[in-house]
């Protein structure tokens, strides 16, 4: 098998994330290869001739390519299943449906406090400048994302064991925790737990901390 994993070159985006994590949890070995989304190299025509929707993570499978970290899972989690290899959903089935509504809610809704939060805040912090109180619509946002964390959340995983839509979650929550937004202490402990994974802290490792303060556990 051959793998090639094509990541935002900051290291940055949630996407990204989930679709790496998930290839460390199946335990399949791949490459990386950076696209510099500032530098536009996701329109130019040698990346959209592999990606189709021109967007990042692109996954390269021998000669099969494709985007969109949810269909990338999806995808390791059919051709690389249990119990050959580690699963990435529950294996009950509404538990799984319920671990794919949160994920693509993650990815549908909550804009605004994407927009007031970014990931770039949460991996390259500047300790001397401190964010800017959320807006309306973020704290709306924020609001809506705590109480569905909030009655989704009990322990450390989701549902009792580890599944792709904690990493999504914890990334998604992290946008406040490490801006010293309000969260009840036990998400905060919930993103703390998470952001321990291997998995995660192997594409943390890849972040170049100069010359940011570079926050290694999402928690903290």
């Amino acid at each position: 098998m051959s793998f090639k994993l094509y990541v935002d070159s900051q290291f940055i985006s949630p996407y990204a994330i989930s679709a790496f994590v998930a290839l460390r949890e199946k335990g399949l070995e791949f490459a990386i290869e950076t696209v510099d989304l500032d530098a536009g190299q996701n329109k130019e025509s040698s990346y959209t001739a592999k990606a189709l929707t021109g967007r990042v993570p692109c996954l390269v499978h021998d000669d099969f390519m494709l985007t969109e970290s949810s269909a990338i899972t999806e995808y390791l989690e059919e051709m690389y299943p249990a119990p050959r290899y580690p699963s990435l959903y529950p294996v009950q089935t509404e538990k799984r449906a319920i671990a794919r509504q949160i994920q693509a809610w993650i990815r549908s809704d909550l804009l605004a406090l994407r927009e007031d939060r970014s990931t770039y805040t949460v991996f390259y912090k500047r300790a001397d400048q401190p964010e800017q109180p959320l807006s309306p619509a973020a704290q709306a946002a924020a609001d809506k994302l705590l109480r569905l964390a909030d009655r989704v959340v009990n322990g450390d995983c989701l549902f009792g064991s580890w599944c792709i839509a904690d990493t999504d979650l914890a990334i998604m929550l992290s946008r406040l925790v490490v801006n010293g937004d309000p969260v009840p202490q036990k998400l905060k402990d919930y993103v703390a737990f998470q952001s321990q994974r291997d998995s995660l802290q192997a594409w943390l490792k890849k972040i170049n901390p100069v010359p940011l303060q570079h926050t290694k556990t999402l928690g903290t």
